[in-house]
């Protein structure tokens, strides 16, 4: 038996690859717009959603290629791998997801959304209202999650690092400060899923795309992100290299900063 969806909407914001999603929408401190599909009537659909806080989003994974039934969670330390269906990870048979997400307004075909773990262009399968008194049990057994702590990493910037990350989302590159945030306070380290490179004792790099975060433990539980950089030697970035990536101008005008 098979099904067929169309989806009703698509995410309008968040970040653009996998590794820039949240762990859970609880973790996630953005803001962006369910657009729903033209000509089907759906703003009638969500005309009464306004008066919701929370709703639920039923979501593809558009951009997982396979599934696999076993997977390592990233958080705690875990040393062994859980079965997919007792995890939310977006390696599953059939791609779809499933958030509880903060409704900030609705206006027409339009459902604004802030705080969640979606990226930008993912297709909506359907939006559903969240009930406390029918979605909430704060008392249920949690299985093999009972086990493992939650990271509380606190992350700082350097003026520089703040700096630089504003200048390269201004100017149509990804949001690093949000990226470092996302990849190092909420998930434990794990070089096995993250592009880590130890550089000194407390010393490490971060890789995303074609860039470089470099930043420091200061404590046990704070990180200082103290630079962030081009991930291109001085070569690649001549004008006549190739460019797959499409953003060399970028990385050569952000050199050129004082």
């Amino acid at each position: 038996m098979e099904f067929t969806f169309t989806p009703i909407g698509f995410v309008r914001g968040g970040g653009r690859y996998p590794q820039e999603a949240p762990r859970q929408a609880c973790y996630a401190d953005n803001r962006g717009v369910i657009e729903l599909e033209p000509h089907r009537n759906f703003e009638t659909a969500a005309a009464e959603l306004a008066g919701f806080d929370r709703i639920w989003v039923l979501f593809v994974f558009d951009r997982n290629s396979h599934w696999t039934p076993r997977v390592r969670p990233p958080l705690g330390g875990m040393q062994r791998k859980i079965g997919v269906f007792a995890t939310r990870s977006p390696y599953r048979p059939n791609p779809i997801g499933l958030s509880a997400i903060e409704l900030t307004g609705v206006r027409g075909r339009k459902l604004f959304i802030r705080n969640f773990d979606l990226l930008d262009g993912t297709p909506v399968l359907d939006v559903k209202p969240y009930i406390p008194v029918a979605d909430s049990f704060p008392e249920a057994a949690t299985g093999w999650r009972g086990e493992v702590q939650e990271p509380s990493i606190q992350l700082h910037f350097t003026e520089n690092a703040r700096r630089a990350s504003s200048w390269i989302l201004s100017h149509g590159g990804p949001d690093l400060a949000e990226t470092a945030r996302v990849q190092l306070s909420t998930r434990e380290m794990d070089t096995r899923r993250q592009r880590l490179q130890q550089r000194a004792e407390n010393a490490w790099v971060l890789a995303f795309r074609t860039w470089r975060i470099d930043f420091e433990w200061i404590s046990p539980d704070e990180i200082l992100v103290t630079a962030i950089r081009s991930g291109y030697e001085e070569a690649e970035l001549h004008p006549d290299a190739p460019d797959p990536y499409h953003d060399k101008e970028l990385h050569r005008a952000y050199r050129r900063l004082p």
